[in-house]
């Protein structure tokens, strides 16, 4: 998140805690929704190595890793072993629920805009002060500067989603998912979904926000010599244009999560060729920065360089001071934090391979009892199945769900047919993707259960999302 409207990426909730999806998403910073202890795969590359054996239907197991062992450490279960890890029959992979970005206001670019709950309590403190300062600037107005306030509070966050838009047509330009923008309080946020390819892009992608806020800053300047001073145009111009100039200038300090702390990443990045290490350098100037604005801003304050000095160390002032200090250095200290743990988790995000979670799968025909299924994949200690046609192209997947569903003395009557899922393009899968593609690729076509092909197109095996998910939670929990 951004202070005040810089371009973020997906943030823990920023702010909710959230149920585990069954199908991962491109992974956000970590936050309080990863809890469950992961599994240990046992999937590793020596699975590359196995030979493969042909797509027939005598129960044979495709070449796939060794299916990953359960969370007690044990062998492999086999598919009727299963317990009822995932949706039932009927219903849909487990997904973590959208968070919800508040009031939605529309779309931009395709975008939605979303005004959080937040963000009404700050128009109101904003509308208080204003009002106050209109009070002794055109005491003419009486209650009617309330509704000027209000205006200014509405025009001002306007002013934040432009520097907001200029995040998020620089992303699209980059073809860079942008999640959604949200105005909130103390500013806003653009959730891009992917990092920057290059250190120039990202210099680039957070540059235009306040360079944006700057020429708003300007427009409001020249439009304030059209109008008379002291008049309701010219102070609500003149506002506009002091604040503009203070997100720009507020922005550019060189810290995370600040858009000059994406800056000094990316420009250390530069330098070192490794993007962790600008991470790991502007976040801790972002802490830095939080710890300046808890002791500094205050001091600032007190001592009339911001304002009015003189105040008794005690009055409702200074508090209110003090207060809103703390509250902005921790969220920049907070926005530092889960960059940092962001980008350390990036690191170990190429451990989660598709080929190594992959589940090692039998083919068996259409009409194959799924007793008769399950007897193969035990005897091959298969854990998936997947339906071929009589030239042992694959047509759909067993859904394990779908099997633990049938009590065991009804299954030497139920073909496989009748509990699988059709394959769509979707559905199947590299064996070489790994990392982040992995996890977009899969976000791309929600699912429990994929078939992972060779580039041959040579059947792999079949990967779970839960697997996957199991996965990446370990990831996470290795991330400091």
């Amino acid at each position: 998140m951004d202070v005040s409207g810089g371009s973020g990426h997906s943030r823990p909730g920023k702010d909710k805690p959230a149920e585990h999806p069954s199908t991962p998403t491109t992974p956000e910073p970590p936050g309080p929704e990863h809890t469950a202890a992961p599994a240990e795969p046992t999937g590793d590359d020596a699975a590359d190595d196995k030979p493969k054996a042909d797509t027939d239907t005598d129960g044979e197991p495709t070449g796939a890793a060794d299916a990953p062992a359960d969370d007690s450490g044990s062998a492999p279960r086999t598919l009727a072993d299963s317990g009822r890890t995932e949706p039932a029959e009927g219903e849909g992979p487990r997904r973590s629920k959208d968070p919800g970005g508040g009031l939605l206001m529309g779309r931009v670019f395709g975008v939605p805009v979303y005004v959080a709950p937040s963000w009404f309590l700050v128009a109101a403190l904003i509308t208080w002060v204003f009002g106050g300062q209109l009070d002794r600037v055109l005491p003419e107005l009486g209650f009617v500067r309330y509704f000027v306030s209000l205006f200014f509070a509405v025009a001002f966050y306007g002013s934040v989603l432009v520097h907001e838009l200029a995040h998020t047509v620089a992303a699209l330009r980059f073809q860079l998912p942008v999640r959604r923008i949200q105005l909130q309080f103390f500013g806003g946020a653009s959730e891009i979904e992917k990092e920057a390819e290059t250190p120039g892009r990202e210099f680039v992608l957070a540059f235009v926000g306040p360079l944006l806020s700057l020429v708003l800053a300007g427009v409001f300047y020249a439009a304030l010599q059209f109008v008379r001073p002291g008049t309701v145009p010219g102070v609500l111009l003149a506002g506009l244009m002091v604040s503009n100039v203070l997100v720009a200038a507020f922005n550019l300090l060189p810290g995370l999560p600040l858009d000059g702390g994406r800056m000094l990443r990316a420009v250390i990045w530069k330098i070192t060729g490794r993007p962790m290490s600008g991470t790991v350098a502007a976040a801790w100037a972002g802490r830095a920065l939080a710890l300046s604005v808890l002791i500094g801003l205050p001091l600032l304050n007190q001592y009339g360089i911001l304002g009015d000095g003189g105040q008794d160390i005690s009055s409702l002032g200074t508090l209110t001071d003090a207060l809103l200090a703390a509250i902005l250095a921790a969220i920049i200290w907070t926005g530092a934090g889960n960059s940092l743990r962001m980008a350390r988790l990036r690191e170990h995000l190429p451990e989660l391979r598709a080929r190594a979670l992959t589940r090692r799968a039998v083919p068996v025909e259409t009409d194959t009892p799924l007793s008769e299924a399950l007897r193969r994949a035990n005897a091959a200690g298969a854990r998936a199945l997947v339906v071929v046609d009589a030239d042992g192209s694959p047509l759909a997947l067993v859904r394990e769900a779908a099997i633990v569903g049938v009590p065991e003395h009804r299954r030497p009557w139920v073909a496989v047919s009748g509990l699988a899922a059709d394959l769509t393009d979707g559905m199947c899968v590299s064996a070489e993707l790994a990392g982040e593609d992995l996890l977009d690729t899969l976000r791309a076509t929600p699912a429990t259960e994929y078939l992972v092909v060779e580039e041959t197109g040579e059947i792999y095996g079949v990967l779970s999302a839960a697997d996957v998910e199991r996965a990446f939670v370990k990831a996470m929990a290795r991330t400091p």
